[in-house]
């Protein structure tokens, strides 16, 4: 069972190339302030613009790097069958815990279309997969029937749910078992998403505020509610902030101003407006963050 403050990894980039040494930082930075995993390659990681070469290497030195002190979830998602199963298997190769597949964007598969792309990726392979249902990039939903029917496959474990409907988790713990895990995919409803039967959050913020989500998790695993509840308002601004633009726009600036790594995107995503940075550098001061 995967649960906690769980970053989705920023790809670092100098000169339109993965700074490596910057990755190392970061990694670095997420496991030293208490994190309970890491997700690379994942949206936040800008996969879509990253070269078959660069995506695995990413993935084995997310890997190297950890040396197995928190899981890693990789990315392995693609609107290519061939291509996610291709990934899928390279993670599972290389020592992944877990990977992490997105629903296949801009194809918008049926609900029977869906359940073949993951019953493909799952029949040729052994690794844990977490479903990442995210409407909002890819313009399909996958149904909650959809869901159920993949849970019974053998290595798919879990959601990352980025639909913001609290309701969902509810509905699918009575009808799912009860090893199924969920996890978010919102910084802003993670609290609330706990509460309504949530095991964690694959988290944009987490690369910013490491300590402070992983500690608002903890708190509620321990049952200081209150606690929790305060870190959560504490961290709802510099949630806003991180998503005024394009993620992960402005998740890289802010790593920039903390010193882990430049603040470069790839195309089509570009630099965050100088009102952006402004908002951005202002929570990380009031969160004590620089």
């Amino acid at each position: 069972m995967f649960f906690g403050s769980i970053p989705a990894v920023i790809t670092p980039f100098k000169n339109n190339k993965v700074d490596y040494e910057s990755l190392n930082n970061v990694v670095e930075y997420l496991i030293s302030n208490q994190s309970n995993g890491l997700v690379p390659c994942g949206t936040t990681g800008e996969s879509p613009t990253l070269s078959h070469e660069e995506h695995k290497k990413i993935i084995e030195e997310t890997i190297r790097i950890n040396d197995k002190r928190v899981p890693v979830i990789a990315g392995t998602g693609s609107n290519n069958t061939i291509e996610a199963i291709e990934f899928t298997q390279h993670a599972e190769k290389v020592g992944a815990d877990a990977v992490l597949v997105v629903t296949p964007y801009y194809n918008k598969p049926t609900q029977s279309g869906l359940y073949q792309h993951y019953k493909s990726i799952a029949d040729n392979s052994n690794i844990p997969i977490i479903i990442y249902n995210i409407p909002g990039r890819s313009i399909i939903d996958m149904s909650i029937n959809t869901m159920i029917k993949l849970s019974k496959l053998k290595n798919v474990i879990g959601v990352k749910d980025a639909t913001n409907d609290l309701f969902r988790p509810v509905l699918t713990n009575k009808l799912m078992n009860s090893e199924f895990c969920y996890l978010s995919g919102e910084d802003g409803t993670a609290l609330a998403y706990l509460a309504q039967g949530g095991h964690g959050c694959i988290s944009v913020t987490a690369n910013i505020a490491p300590k402070l989500c992983s500690d608002m998790h903890l708190h509620w695993r321990n049952g200081n509610i209150s606690k929790a509840q305060e870190i959560n308002l504490k961290l709802s601004t510099l949630h806003n902030a991180l998503f005024l633009e394009s993620s992960p726009g402005p998740v890289k600036y802010a790593a920039y101003l903390k010193g882990l790594c430049e603040a470069e995107t790839r195309l089509p995503l570009v630099e965050i407006s100088e009102e952006t940075k402004k908002e951005v550098k202002k929570c990380l001061f009031e969160n004590e963050l620089l």
